[in-house]
Formats: C-alpha cells, structure tokens, sequence
C-alpha cells in the first residue's frame, strides 16, 4: 500500500522517460518524476520516498523532505492567500492548503501558524487545519504520569506554554517550571509530571527528580531572561543593592544563584552572574 503524506519504501520497477516508476509489492505503482531520480540506481533497488498529490492532483513520490506528515502538529509560514485559503510553505513544490474553514482566525501571508496536516476523506488530498484542539483528545489518554513524551509548544498563555503530546494530547508547561528559552512551533522532549482528575496533564521540561528550584532561584532566573540573560550582581554585592534590584535579602539572594550555579543554569563572575544558553 502506498501511503500518501509520508514515507513509503518502495521498489524501481521501470524507467521511462517521464522518470521512475516506483511500486509498493501489491500492484501498486507511483512516479518519481526525473528531477527526484537518484544519479546512480538499479531496477529492483529500494528508495525511501514521500508521496502526495502533485498539482494536477495525481499521486506522486519526491525526495525532498516536508517539514510536516500526516497526522502531525509542526509550525508553518502563509506564502500566500487567495480565493480558496491559505497556502503554507512545507518545503515541496506544491504548497499546503489550510482551506478558510479550517482557520481559527483569517491567516495572513508572512505569518506563521501552528497547523495540523491530515488527509481530507472527501478529495483525498493532504490539507492543514489551524483548529488544533479539534485534533487534540484528554478523553482518552494514551500515556501515563513519568512518561517521557514528544512535544509540540502550541500556545502562550498567562500561566505558561500550552503543548501538544505525542501528536494526541494537550497539556501545560507552568511558567515559573520553564529553566530555558522556549517559543510556540519548538519541538521538544518533556516528562508527563501529573494527570489531573480532569484529565488536564502539566508536563516537566526537565526530568522528575531532578531539583526544582526554589523561588528565589525561579525570581532570580526571570530578572536573567528580562535583562538579556545578565545582573550585574554578585555574592560580593552590596546588600541594599540587591534588595533594591530584587527584593530579597542578601543570603537569600546567594541561596537562590548557589541553586541556579548547581543546576548549570547560570555562570558567576566578578562582574555579575550571567545566564548560561543551551
């Protein structure tokens, strides 16, 4: 069977002079146009190929990679708008369609969305839809609490970073928990850290176990990530200083980057503490 919107290894069962006729072992064939064909092949060699609907609507295979599959949540950039909706750059010839009735707000060229990509029963055609939620099931729940889990970062919100997942699930990173730069379209492993009765999961960007800092280490890691990622403060700094700069007293202040230091979070030197980017 050959599968449209993700890799299919297939096998060469002819050249022709449009290109390669690639087949899936059932009586099922599909073309690699020449511009795909590799330099060197055989007849019977196997190619690893994602297959879509070219833009006279045949089924074709291409070498190039898309930056989103069927099924999948991953960030895209609008390149153009028109009568029938909003066409995303996913890295192949033929753009994506996100039709009108799968905006959540009328998408405008230049800006990037966070869409899901799935085949649509009616044409057959891969789309995208930025109705995210609708993709997104906590009814059912596919994993446990301590799994380690795939994310998608999908949404700012006042608490913190809604995520996506495993391609299934929503769930929340809390704002005071988040230790390193993060932005919506990022990719990123997580650890399931509770489910709630509700079925609403809070997900960990750092292993289970691992020390959570305490709240001057989390206010002293905000005042890093609002000033560029540098205080001029140090443990040798004037007490008022630092009350003035932080509202916390002196040793609080070396309790708080002695937990941010043991956690590698931040580098200390004579002329401040500066934040350390991973």
């Amino acid at each position: 069977m050959i599968t449209l919107g993700t890799y299919n290894t297939l096998e060469i069962l002819r050249d022709t002079s449009v290109g390669l006729f690639l087949g899936d072992g059932e009586g099922n064939d599909i073309l690699l146009p020449n511009k795909y064909v590799p330099e060197t092949y055989e007849l019977g060699d196997s190619l690893a190929v994602f297959c879509y609907l070219d833009h006279s609507e045949r089924p074709v295979a291409t070498t190039l990679e898309p930056e989103i599959l069927v099924n999948e949540f991953q960030l895209l950039k609008v390149v153009e708008v028109n009568e029938f909706g909003a066409f995303m750059d996913w890295g192949l010839e033929k753009h994506l369609l996100v039709p009108f009735r799968e905006q959540r707000s009328k998408m405008q060229e230049g800006h990037w969305y966070i869409v899901f990509c799935y085949l649509d029963p009616q044409s057959n055609r891969l789309v995208a839809s930025n109705k995210i939620d609708k993709f997104l099931n906590n009814d059912t729940l596919l994993i446990e609490e301590g799994d380690i889990v795939e994310l998608v970062v999908s949404r700012q919100t006042d608490l913190g970073y809604e995520v996506i997942i495993n391609n299934s699930h929503k769930g929340l990173v809390y704002a005071n928990e988040i230790f390193k730069n993060i932005a919506v379209g990022d990719n990123t492993k997580g650890v399931i850290k509770k489910i709630r009765q509700d079925n609403k999961i809070d997900v960990s960007l750092q292993p289970l176990g691992e020390k959570i800092l305490e709240p001057a280490a989390n206010k002293i890691f905000e005042q890093l990530l609002a000033h560029g990622g540098f205080l001029d403060l140090h443990d040798k700094s004037d007490p008022e200083l630092i009350k003035e700069t932080l509202q916390m007293s002196k040793k609080t202040f070396k309790k708080g980057i002695g937990t941010l230091y043991k956690a590698r979070k931040i580098d200390i030197k004579s002329d401040g503490i500066y934040l350390i980017k991973t």
